[in-house]
């Protein structure tokens, strides 16, 4: 089936993810094995998913941003299947001179409007956000 996401057993405990566009992730069970797990897997989707639109709306809003990393505390339920009970998102973005109303307007047009993973997720467990700005050091000399 063209098209389709799989994930193929490679040895023991570990497996190779590839996505319907043929790009593979790694990833291993119960602990063990050289890749992510799982259920870790999806704190990194949604934390991607919506770095991708931090990014992109702060970029067209014309902000100075020169880093972005989301930061995900997740707790899982005690009962399994032991879903994610609670996911805390917090981003940090960086430049020189951003504007902190843009910035929480990035994060919250994504996390309301655009990022699918959290919009998925959201369904499950409750999802909490913060972010912090911090001001890029000037280039020697320049400042």
């Amino acid at each position: 089936m063209p098209g389709t996401a799989r994930v193929k057993w490679i040895e023991d405990k570990t497996y190779l993810g590839i996505d319907a566009n043929g790009r593979a992730a790694l990833m291993s069970g119960g602990g063990e094995g050289p890749g992510v797990s799982p259920m870790q897997m999806l704190l990194l989707g949604l934390g991607g998913c919506s770095m991708v639109d931090v990014i992109n709306i702060l970029q067209k809003q014309r902000q100075p941003v020169e880093d972005v990393e989301v930061l995900l505390d997740g707790q899982r339920g005690e009962e399994w299947p032991r879903p994610w009970k609670t996911i805390h998102m917090h981003y940090v973005i960086t430049g020189r001179g951003l504007d902190p109303a843009k910035v929480e307007r990035a994060i919250n047009l994504s996390i309301e409007k655009y990022c699918g993973v959290h919009a998925t997720l959201s369904g499950v467990a409750q999802i909490t956000h913060d972010f912090e700005i911090r001001e890029s050091r000037p280039e020697p000399g320049t400042g």
